[in-house]
C-alpha cells in the first residue's frame, strides 16, 4: 500500500526514516533508472545503458546485477558504492509542485512527499527529518538534493534522448557478458552510444552536443562500459563469499 502525504514540519516533527538498504526497501533489482545529470558520478562505478520503457520512451539505466533481482552493490544493509542512483537514494520520498501556498520547509516550488506506509518510515528508529528547534536535519537536506537531481534529470533526459535520436547515435544490442569459460550472461534489448558514429560527427554537430551538455553525457556513457568487468568481479566475489 502507498500512503503518500506532503511532508509537514508540524505534523511530522517526530517522524524518523531508516536509511538502511535492502529488499524490503526495493533495492533487490538488477537495474536502476538513472538520469544524464548523474552520469559523471555514475560512470566511475556502474555500466550505463539505455533501454525503452513500456511506452517506447528511451531511458538510461545502470546495471547492478546479472541474475534476476540481484544487486551486487548491496552489502548487508548498506550500499557498497561512493554514489547511489538518485531513484534508489530517495527512499520513501517523492516530489510535486504546490497548487497554492508553499510550506515553509519546501525549497523553491518543490513539495516533498513521504509515503507513511513505507517500511522505512516510523517514529521509533532512524534518521530525524527536522531539527528539534526547527529546520531541516542533515538527512532531509540530503534527500532534498536527491529529489532535485531527479526533478532536473527528468527535464534533461527528454532533450538528451531527442538529440541522440536526431543524430542517430544510439544502437540496439544484446550485451554479452562472459563470467568465466563456462558461463555467459545476455542482457537483451538495450542500447548504447555508437562510438564510431559519435567520433565521426562533424564539428557543428559536436558543438551542438557540447552546448547542450550532451557531449559530456555521451563520453560518460561510453567510458562507463569499462565497469562491466568490475561488475563481473563483484559477481565472482559474491559467489565465493
Amino acid at each position: 500500500m502507498v500512503n503518500t502525504v506532503v511532508l509537514d514540519i508540524e505534523k511530522h516533527a517526530d517522524l524518523l526514516v531508516d536509511p538502511a538498504r535492502g529488499a524490503q526497501y526495493g533495492d533487490h533489482v538488477n537495474q536502476a533508472l538513472v538520469f544524464p545529470n548523474e552520469f559523471t558520478a555514475l560512470q566511475r562505478e556502474y555500466p550505463i545503458l539505455f533501454r525503452k520503457d513500456g511506452n517506447g520512451v528511451m531511458q538510461a539505466v545502470v546495471l547492478l546485477g546479472l541474475d534476476a533481482d540481484e544487486n551486487l552493490f548491496l552489502n548487508g544493509n548498506s550500499w557498497d558504492a561512493e554514489y547511489m542512483p538518485a531513484i534508489q537514494a530517495r527512499g520513501p520520498f517523492s516530489i510535486g509542485l504546490p497548487s497554492t501556498a508553499q510550506p515553509a520547509h519546501a525549497d523553491s516550488n518543490m513539495l516533498i512527499h513521504v509515503d507513511l506506509d513505507n517500511p522505512a518510515v516510523g517514529t521509533q528508529t532512524g534518521q530525524a527529518l527536522f531539527l528539534r528547534h526547527g529546520g531541516h536535519s542533515p538527512y532531509l537536506s540530503y534527500i532534498i538534493k536527491v529529489l532535485e537531481t531527479l526533478h532536473d534529470g527528468l527535464a534533461i533526459s527528454r532533450d538528451f534522448f531527442d538529440l541522440l535520436a536526431e543524430l542517430d547515435l544510439l544502437e540496439g544490442l544484446t550485451l554479452e557478458i562472459q563470467i568465466d569459460e563456462s558461463r555467459q550472461y545476455s542482457v537483451p534489448n538495450v542500447y548504447s552510444i555508437n562510438e564510431q558514429k559519435f567520433r565521426n560527427l562533424p564539428a557543428h554537430e559536436l558543438d551542438r552536443l557540447h552546448r547542450s551538455g550532451a557531449l559530456l553525457y555521451c563520453h560518460c556513457a561510453l567510458m562507463s562500459l569499462d565497469n562491466i568487468r568490475r561488475l563481473v568481479d563483484r559477481k565472482n566475489r559474491a559467489e565465493r563469499a
